[in-house]
């Protein structure tokens, strides 16, 4: 049987952390002595924590390893007995200084990581038996046996379960690796079968240890089609252009392969944003497109509007003039600060630059890219007009059906023309996002809820046989309607733990996002740290640590996700749980309907589940292949 190596060895090369001479060679041992039944997992994404390796054997147990390419001859390694009678690891360097390096214990970690693989991974494991089915070991592939014993016995002989039982917490040192011996790396190795592990428990742990699909696309080119690549490759005579189209039809891809093209020339470039979350995303799409990720993060700022006014007030030398304008908001509700985001900070931007007589002190690009620009104000659009070079370029991407603040009406055909937009829309047509099963779901809710002036729905690929092309990308669709939040959290955390469980055998949990308001995404994250789950999230109460959480939302991170409606327009996800609770305004129904179309296609499946306590999408939610209410 073909061994399961996750990632793939072709694709060691392209892991966002390279991989230590050590860790190769660890790797290559197991891969070449371990029977083809245990299963490698390389780097895995385990709850928000990273060990180097975990092997696993459905018939024998699990394993897992901390690899440190340490130089013991670099510093002196040692152990200091401290109060409490156990050791704290600390380094004498050559110059006589003592540093501590307790962060960086391997002997630390491996205890949490066999903890944790007991505790929250593999649930069913019996607490006392289940010990024995997991190796916790550090591996030393630059260190000597007798450097290894001298730093680390220690702290083996202060540790109850490592003094008595060795074999499931072993140490390898050079010679171990060097001479190929696996039962010095890895004792349990000889074991055949087990009365304690599972292919239940496998099945419970690799949803967490399996790479999350994000991670795998980010090392495979952006693949564009044919008019795609003509608006990414191609400017305008002016230098101004516009693009339409419906979720999931690329605007955004687009958009990102455009600025990597301009990076790759050498041209600085400014991608703006309203949404602060977007901007991880596009960065991402921007170096799947040039072979020199370099090229993207030193070309390439990326920044939403505010944080842009901000940057150039500051930069400027202008400070005290942002910080009079904030502090005419008086006391600094969010209902006084509206002007000052909708129209007075653009106005004081647009001040600045017409002062700089010039042209020197203000930061210019050669070109400047919106996306999400419904969400723009004109005057948002001037300003950054006026930051970017003669001859240089501007493209806004747009779709009016995600108007979801109510801005969109803004831009009519004279501000446009106003704006330096000449000729027709540029579009895009065909949504490559969407699961074909999502396609009619998605076009009801639009032509029930959205009216005919905001509706710019998606096409499907042209096939010969439909329901081929649904067997190519599967999707499990399920609403549940509920009668309050109260009960539509139970159903949150209720669907979240099936999909948890459905998932784990073919993709990873951290590939689930979780999308709502504020305060269901408040409670339904504490629910889950309290079960010990580590969930990404933007629904901090302090709008300041709120706004960090945004910036530092990215779906590379191996946790389960959530935010927003809002903060996750231009995302997509394969796995999303939604929750939905009102539907008064047009911004509501946008916004929703923005939240529908974030569903990713894939050939191993997508789901989407749709908790409503709404009362009025209850005969939409009907009309879904799988409906309950409770």
């Amino acid at each position: 049987m073909a061994r399961i190596i996750d990632p793939p060895l072709e694709h060691f090369e392209l892991l966002p952390t390279p991989l230590t001479k050590g860790e190769r060679a660890v790797i290559d041992l197991f891969n070449e002595k371990l029977p083809p039944e245990w299963e490698i997992y390389v780097q895995p994404h385990l709850n928000g924590v990273r060990p180097d390796v975990v092997l696993l054997n459905p018939s024998v147990g699990i394993a897992v390893f901390e690899i440190k390419d340490w130089d013991m001859d670099a510093m002196h390694y040692y152990a200091q007995p401290d109060e409490s009678g156990s050791h704290v690891l600390m380094a004498r360097e050559k110059n006589g200084d003592v540093i501590s390096l307790e962060s960086k214990n391997p002997v630390n970690k491996i205890l949490l990581y066999k903890e944790e693989l007991g505790e929250l991974y593999c649930p069913r494991l019996d607490a006392l038996a289940g010990s024995a089915v997991i190796t916790a070991g550090i591996i030393f592939p630059c260190a000597r046996r007798s450097e290894v014993e001298r730093v680390f016995g220690p702290f083996r002989n202060t540790h109850l379960g490592m003094r008595e039982y060795p074999q499931y917490y072993p140490m390898a040192s050079m010679e171990d690796i060097a001479s190929g011996d696996l039962s010095a790396v890895f004792p349990e190795s000889n074991r055949r079968s087990s009365k304690v592990m599972s292919h239940a428990l496998a099945d419970d742990l690799r949803g967490w240890l399996k790479e999350p699909y994000f991670s795998q696309e980010q090392r495979n080119p952006l693949v564009l089609d044919e008019r795609q690549r003509y608006l990414a490759e191609n400017r305008t005579d002016t230098g101004f252009r516009r693009i339409m189209g419906p979720a999931g039809s690329g605007k955004s891809v687009v958009l990102a392969a455009r600025a990597a093209t301009l990076a790759d020339q050498g041209k600085r470039v400014l991608v703006v944003t309203f949404n602060i979350t977007l901007l991880n995303y596009l960065r991402d799409l921007a170096v799947r497109h040039v072979a020199a990720r370099r090229v993207v993060r030193r070309q390439i700022d990326f920044l939403n509007f505010h944080r842009w006014c901000k940057r150039v007030c500051n930069g400027s030398g202008h400070t005290q003039q942002y910080k009079r304008l904030w502090a005419s908001a008086s006391k600094g509700s969010e209902l006084q600060h509206e002007p000052v985001l909708n129209e007075d900070l653009a106005a004081l931007v647009q001040e600045l630059y017409q002062a700089d007589a010039r042209k020197s002190e203000m930061p210019r690009y050669d070109a400047i890219l919106v996306d999400e620009g419904q969400d723009f104000r004109p005057s948002w659009w001037n300003a950054l007009k006026l930051a970017c070079e003669p001859r240089g370029e501007m493209v806004l991407v747009a779709d009016k059906t995600q108007n979801i603040y109510g801005t969109a009406a803004a831009w009519t055909e004279e501000t446009m023309a106003n704006a330096g937009f000449r000729g027709p829309w540029s579009e895009l047509k065909i949504s490559y996002r969407l699961p074909p099963k999502v396609f009619k779901h998605v076009c009801r809710f639009a032509e029930e809820h959205l009216t005919a002036e905001e509706v710019n729905v998606p096409e499907v690929e042209s096939t010969q046989n439909q329901l081929e092309f649904e067997e190519l990308y599967p999707a499990k669709l399920r609403w549940v309607q509920v009668n309050n939040s109260t009960r539509g959290l139970e159903e949150c955390l209720s669907e979240l733990q099936q999909m948890m469980t459905q998932l784990k055998t073919d993709t990873a949990i951290p590939d689930i996002t979780i999308l709502s308001g504020n305060e269901m995404g408040r409670q339904l994250t504490q629910l889950l740290s309290d079960k010990g789950i580590n969930v990404l999230h933007t629904f901090d109460w302090d709008t300041r640590k709120s706004t960090s959480q945004k910036r530092a939302f990215f779906q590379g991170v191996s946790k389960v996700k959530a935010t927003t409606l809002q903060s996750f327009k231009g995302w997509e996800s394969r796995h999303l749980l939604l929750y939905v609770d009102r539907m008064h305004e047009n911004e509501d129904r946008a916004l929703i309907y923005t939240a529908l179309t974030r569903i990713q296609r894939h050939e191993n499946g997508s789901c989407l589940t749709v908790v409503s306590s709404c009362p009025e999408l209850k005969a939409y939610g009907q009309s879904w292949p799988d409906f309950t209410e409770k």
